[in-house]
């Protein structure tokens, strides 16, 4: 402590002012001299004391910084007192708090990653096996001209998948960076229907599925136009896929001073009572999911939806359809 060039400046004129009181006193009397030169020895120490009290402070809130540093964020410096000091732990503790929740949103954030590279990985890896093995067979020269068309036409699906599997994932990455600038466009709910219908009629035809529409036209909301058909055509590709022949599917919208809400329901095999909890997450494929079924298309939808201040709920019973709910309220709630 005595090595800080502080203390030893403090001390020197400390010990001049001491001296000058002293010599000062000397003069008007011995006494006074004496006591003078009691009471500065007394000031004196007990500024050195003081100083070594709060030197030692100083050396556990290092000591504290250290064991912090080191990832143990268990400790607690707080002292609840008054005084700059106990105002400098409280204030060290608070950062130390935040640090700390930074640090598990960054081991979460490495986790999800490492989890998503993994899903990524494993739902490139069956198409890529898949095709090698096609390709494989395709350069043998004894090959019938009508396997060869099978699998060229095989390979060519399996690309397909691939370009939209990475298109959405590029998609999703974009919507989790806040990178997209959603539009707050008038939307009228009976076209953005309509266009949403076009890329299922073909698979609802070969299913000879129909489809019933109800809903005022004047229904609208704000939102983005193109993003938002995305969303829908997700969710009724999941009814198609789910629907069996012959089925249905009953779209209904309508709007009040709070929301404007969509409900697209089908009729289909439903979705299991333990499965429904997780059928927005990523990747995830129920008992009833499809073959080719990759678990990401609920996900981006979901995701679409919510980033235009809205919701999505499902309900859903075995054997009897399921029933998505979409609101996309006017105001932030």
């Amino acid at each position: 402590m005595l090595r800080n060039r502080e203390i030893q400046i403090l001390l020197l004129i400390m010990g001049s002012i001491s001296l000058t009181a002293i010599i000062v006193a000397a003069i008007i009397s011995s006494v006074a001299a004496v006591f003078v030169t009691i009471v500065s020895i007394l000031l004196i120490g007990s500024s050195l004391l003081f100083m070594r009290w709060r030197y030692r402070e100083l050396e556990k809130l290092s000591v504290y910084l250290r064991d912090i540093s080191n990832g143990n964020d268990s400790l607690d410096v707080r002292d609840n007192q008054e005084g700059e000091l106990s105002i400098l732990k409280n204030d060290i503790y608070k950062v130390t708090l935040m640090l700390s929740e930074h640090r598990s949103l960054l081991h979460r954030d490495k986790l999800q990653l490492t989890d998503a590279i993994s899903d990524i990985s494993h739902q490139l890896k069956t198409p890529l096996t898949s095709m090698k093995v096609m390709a494989d067979l395709l350069s043998s020269p004894d090959l019938p001209p009508a396997k060869r068309t099978e699998f060229t036409h095989h390979i060519r699906i399996q690309l397909e998948r691939i370009d939209w599997l990475v298109s959405s994932l590029l998609k999703l990455s974009k919507m989790d960076a806040k990178t997209i600038q959603f539009k707050k466009d008038r939307i009228p709910v009976k076209n953005l229907i309509q266009k949403a219908l076009e890329p299922v009629m073909i698979p609802m035809d070969i299913k000879e599925q129909t489809v019933s529409i109800a809903g005022d036209d004047d229904v609208a909301f704000a939102g983005d136009f193109n993003w938002t058909v995305e969303a829908v055509i997700n969710i009724l590709k999941n009814g198609v896929e789910h629907t069996h022949e012959g089925g249905a599917i009953t779209i209904t919208f309508s709007e009040n001073t709070l929301f404007t809400e969509i409900v697209i329901a089908d009729n289909g095999k439903g979705i299991p009572k333990e499965d429904l909890p997780y059928i927005f997450k990523r990747f995830y494929k129920g008992k009833n999911a499809g073959e080719g079924s990759i678990g990401i298309g609920l996900a981006m939808a979901h995701s679409i939806i919510a980033s235009q201040n809205g919701v999505i709920d499902v309900t859903s019973e075995s054997g009897k359809g399921t029933q998505f709910r979409i609101k996309f309220y006017k105001q932030v709630i």
